[in-house]
């Protein structure tokens, strides 16, 4: 099994949610972020003074997937999320050892 993190544009998490669901993705876990890479941030303008917003806000999404459609889910991210400009964001993929549904105590991908 796989962990998928996605730090995307906010206004794409619908789309993206709406295409992972499209591929028999059943749940994931977003957080909202903040932060920068090459984007850097930028100069906004309030009560007439400038000020810099260092951190932008992004969406994480993190889902646990079978080794098996890993590749599709990233695809499909990748599709979903792509604007083309500047921040779009990242994907990182992390190995999971294991996966424990507390409710009922299934295991690994039985507990997706």
């Amino acid at each position: 099994m796989k962990k998928i993190e996605a730090i995307i544009k906010p206004f794409k998490l619908d789309d993206v949610r709406e295409s992972l669901s499209d591929i028999g993705i059943m749940g994931m876990t977003v957080t909202e972020v903040r932060g920068f890479g090459r984007q850097k941030g930028h100069t906004e303008l309030y009560r007439g003074a400038e000020y810099m917003v260092d951190f932008l806000p992004k969406v994480k999404m993190e889902i646990i997937v079978p080794d098996e459609i890993v590749e599709q889910c990233i695809e499909t991210i990748i599709e979903t999320a792509q604007t083309g400009k500047i921040g779009d964001g990242k994907i990182f993929v992390y190995d999971v050892e294991r996966v424990i549904r507390i409710r009922t105590g299934e295991e690994n991908e039985e507990a997706l």
